[in-house]
């Protein structure tokens, strides 16, 4: 059969109105649900960085994770904090696997991308079961555990309850002792414009200004999973897991990195676990927030390095990270 050719004029013409129509549902998607495009967007970066997207069956539940890294390469296992997910670590990961580490990051029960079961307590005990039960799922008979905030807590946890999955020990702004805190623990939940932008203030030094439509879908999804953060909240405040006389009683190497700024878990904390764990070492990165992990990779990445891969235990000591 004969075909008919298409005038060149109405061929561009049908191209340009098809990708102003993709123009339009794009931005429109973006307006409407810009936290599911960035989120998209994150997902793309480690895809193309190489990051591969998993899940393991834990105790019935699904667990979200990325592996990355060298297939030989000695395990670390990165912790997220409250509220937090995998992605968080997605600065500071590339310094571990140019070392050569392996590295895995879960996101704990509930969070992230991970299953959200309605009768799991959220509990630091919990969520460490759910990191020793990752690390037996994954066969990772030992490994460095690092943990951020909340993720701290869990890790400390891990580490007394099971000293042998550990080689050694990082804490990032980690909660974990009896420190009530000083602010308004509702605004981990925000419901208003105003308690978003004083979350914000909280865990950076120099927050900057979220545009209208982002600050309604971030207080949109933090109504429907907010609930996840409340009980865990509720959990921790009981003080039912507080780490401050078991601490003591780690052996292995630890290595205690804090934001002078921050606001969540104040530098006060992180020297006070200091002075409970004997033979670790607290570095100190000035002008990063509870964020540092993220904000301040590039202080907190090579010092993490030196640390895991060091042959010998330092002495206990206090130190400043300056910017290279």
């Amino acid at each position: 059969m004969r075909q008919i050719p298409i005038p060149r004029g109405k061929f561009l013409w049908w191209t340009s109105a098809v990708a102003f129509l993709l123009l339009i549902i794009s931005g429109a998607t973006f307006y409407l649900q810009p936290l599911w495009v960035f989120n998209k967007l994150m997902v793309l970066r480690l895809k193309i960085e190489g990051v591969d997207n998993r899940q393991v069956i834990i105790g019935g539940h699904r667990i979200h994770y990325y592996e990355r890294g060298p297939l030989n390469g000695p395990p670390v296992v990165l912790v997220h904090g409250l509220g937090g997910r995998a992605e968080d670590w997605a600065n500071l990961t590339p310094y571990l696997t140019r070392a050569g580490y392996r590295v895995y990051t879960p996101d704990l029960l509930g969070f992230g991308q991970s299953e959200e079961p309605p009768n799991a307590t959220y509990s630091i005990a919990e969520q460490a079961r759910v990191v020793v039960r990752f690390m037996d799922a994954l066969n990772l008979k030992q490994a460095d555990l690092v943990g951020w905030s909340m993720g701290g807590w869990i890790a400390q946890k891990v580490a007394v309850d099971h000293p042998e999955y550990v080689r050694r020990l990082v804490l990032m702004d980690s909660a974990g002792l009896l420190m009530p805190p000083a602010w308004d623990i509702r605004l981990f939940t925000p419901s208003n414009r105003q308690q978003l932008e004083q979350l914000d203030a909280l865990l950076m030094p120099n927050p900057p200004r979220i545009p209208d439509f982002v600050a309604e879908d971030i207080l949109r999804v933090s109504q429907k999973h907010g609930w996840v953060v409340k009980r865990a909240l509720q959990s921790m405040l009981t003080a039912k897991d507080v780490m401050d006389t078991q601490l003591p009683t780690l052996d292995m190497p630890v290595l205690i990195l804090w934001g002078d700024r921050d606001q969540i878990t104040p530098l006060s904390e992180g020297r006070a676990i200091h002075a409970l764990i004997p033979q670790s070492r607290l570095a100190i990165a000035p002008g990063c927030g509870h964020l540092a992990p993220e904000e301040c990779a590039n202080r907190f990445g090579p010092e993490m390095t030196g640390f895991l891969q060091s042959t010998s235990v330092l002495p206990s000591s206090e130190s400043v990270i300056n910017e290279q």
